[in-house]
């Protein structure tokens, strides 16, 4: 759970924006199709394992894993493993 403090927060991981975690999630909520696409998968480069899971939950990572995959560079194989691994142990 985010609290208010933490929400005004710029998290580490947006080196190259000024937003702080409160307007991430504000923008996640608000858009879709391919500028939620690009925003999540942003934060899956980016962002501290622990700390995706402040903005996305898994079951959107898994449920959106085709249209992510394309985008998430060299974290790619990481995420289809750890999907992957989580389905094998019956957590999604």
């Amino acid at each position: 759970m985010m609290t208010e403090a933490d929400a005004r927060r710029v998290p580490d991981f947006c080196w190259d924006r000024r937003l702080t975690a409160g307007q991430i999630r504000e923008q996640l909520q608000q858009c879709t199709g391919p500028a939620w696409t690009k925003l999540a998968a942003w934060i899956m480069r980016e962002a501290a394992f622990p700390e995706v899971w402040l903005f996305l939950t898994p079951q959107q990572v898994r449920d959106h894993l085709e249209e992510l995959d394309p985008l998430l560079g060299r974290r790619r194989e990481f995420w289809r493993f750890i999907i992957q691994e989580w389905h094998d142990l019956g957590k999604l």
